[in-house]
């Protein structure tokens, strides 16, 4: 079923930019805060990026102290060259926590030593990202697991990072991600609204690029799809009960049951004239309606208000 916009959101498209977007996002008022540190002998760059490269390719941990952070994460000193390890990366920095309290529990760190793993490397970007929980796994396990997965694969990973394009799902020294469009059969305004950091999921594969040791993940295949059996369950002119999820200006879309959602164009929500499909019904709302027309092929389920019971309790 498109949204209000026409988009479907059938499919799993990851921008690489998209990618990193919010695990590489800073806040230039916390950047001011972090602590600068260089290295106490002078290094050669060509060197230090032919290492990181080296450590990203073979898998292989490294220590590294902190000399700053900023409001995404931390930075660490790789000889010449300034890394940077995202928040959700961090193994003991809670989730849910205040500004103030990740700020001092972030600054608390600097100075420290962690061990970590390099988890992309990009020169031409001059960006060398790092994890704490990916150091978690022995040596080389991204690159064994790269080579072992495959698309239609069912495994069961750990939520690290929700965004608003997607969540980021740790399989054991390798991230993963679930495009928001995967997470579930029924419409999501955010995958925060039906996961939680820390949480163990169970997803399939989708595909997996291993140039760039990414995979693309689903978590509503792992769960029947409601839309093919739609046929069986529902017939025209049966009447059924819903929740109404989104208002727009042609409608109004109701939820029937989990991952199934039906559209009530704007002229069958009531009689008469109105000026808006909000006058008529809300967000939350408990509504009875008429089933008009079922597609399961193109997903679509067509309803009316008017020539129903209408409004529930």
């Amino acid at each position: 079923m498109p949204d209000e916009r026409g988009v479907g959101v059938q499919g799993a498209e990851l921008v690489d930019e998209g990618w990193w977007a919010s695990v590489l996002a800073e806040d230039a008022g916390w950047s001011a805060a972090a602590a600068t540190a260089s290295p106490t002998e002078p290094t050669d760059p060509e060197a230090d990026w032919a290492y990181a490269h080296t450590l990203h390719a073979d898998d292989t941990p490294v220590e590294l102290i902190v000399t700053g952070f900023n409001r995404g994460g931390l930075l660490v000193a790789l000889n010449s060259l300034r890394g940077f390890v995202p928040a959700s990366h961090l193994v003991d920095l809670p989730a849910h926590i205040s500004d103030e309290a990740r700020r001092a529990a972030l600054a608390a760190m600097i100075g420290i030593r962690l061990r970590l793993k390099v988890i992309e490397y990009d020169r031409s970007k001059g960006r060398v990202v790092l994890s704490q929980r990916a150091a978690l796994a022995s040596a080389g396990s991204r690159m064994a697991l790269l080579d072992r997965l495959k698309p239609g694969e069912i495994i069961t990973g750990v939520v690290t990072n929700l965004t608003d394009f997607g969540v980021f799902v740790d399989l054991g020294g390798l991230e993963g991600l679930v495009h928001v469009s995967e997470v579930s059969w029924s419409r999501v305004n955010h995958p925060s609204d039906v996961l939680s950091v820390n949480e163990s999921i169970t997803v399939q594969v989708l595909s997996i690029d291993r140039d760039q040791a990414r995979v693309a993940l689903s978590l509503k295949r792992c769960r029947p799809d409601p839309w093919k059996t739609v046929g069986e369950r529902y017939a025209v002119g049966q009447e059924v009960s819903g929740t109404i999820t989104n208002v727009v200006n042609f409608g109004a879309f109701i939820s029937v049951e989990d991952g199934l959602e039906g559209l009530i164009h704007v002229s069958e929500l009531a009689e008469g004239h109105f000026l808006h499909p909000r006058n008529v019904v809300s967000e939350g709302e408990r509504v009875h309606a008429r089933i008009l027309h079922i597609d399961p092929t193109n997903r679509r389920l067509s309803l009316s208000l008017r020539s129903a019971n209408g409004i529930g309790h």
